[in-house]
């Protein structure tokens, strides 16, 4: 009986060993995950005018995930971003100019900055870029609009840092815009 013990006692620990590693191991691809995408990320700007203060916001059940939706607003707190000018983050080739109709998008350009970086800009009022051009950072690439084919929507940017094909955590200007976020920046685009 004592033998029986001291086996049942062995099997036991071998149990509690794997379930108290087996969640540490889980979380070490996503930590390299996340190492990755911090290697060779492009020196991202606002896309806004040099000097212009924006509210960025990102919320629990936004989507996708790590995105952010951006507002500027007048001296008296009024919204006055529709048909403000939109300028690249970041320099690189646009991979695609485009009304979407199957999605909440609207009015979006991606650009492809290299390295598996790109960025998102949806709900424009128009697009200043075609498929294939290549842009500078801080070239007008569209203005804030409101568009979506599947949504009835207040004016804004939304905007998105892909890496691989994976929305990221967005690092603005050296910040680190983590979800659940509500802050105010101040651009850095396009000052000389």
């Amino acid at each position: 009986m004592h033998r029986l013990f001291r086996r049942s006692l062995a099997a036991f620990s071998a149990v509690v060993a794997v379930a108290v590693t087996a969640p540490a191991t889980a979380a070490a691809p996503q930590e390299t995950s996340s190492q990755a995408a911090s290697s060779g990320r492009p020196a991202f700007r606002m896309p806004f005018e040099c000097g212009q203060t924006w509210l960025g916001s990102n919320w629990q059940g936004h989507s996708p995930a790590h995105s952010i939706d951006w507002n500027h607003y007048d001296a008296a707190g009024s919204p006055d971003d529709y048909g403000r000018r939109v300028f690249a983050s970041a320099g690189g080739t646009v991979l695609s100019s485009y009304y979407s109709t199957s999605t909440g998008y609207g009015n979006t350009v991606v650009i492809g900055h290299g390295d598996g970086w790109r960025t998102r800009y949806s709900h424009l009022k128009t697009r200043s870029v075609q498929q294939g051009a290549t842009v500078s950072r801080g070239q007008k690439i569209g203005e804030v609009g409101k568009s979506s084919a599947l949504y009835d929507l207040s004016p804004h940017l939304h905007y998105e840092q892909i890496h691989d094909g994976q929305v990221v955590v967005a690092v603005v200007q050296g910040v680190t815009w983590s979800d659940y976020l509500k802050r105010y920046q101040t651009s850095t685009n396009r000052c000389g």
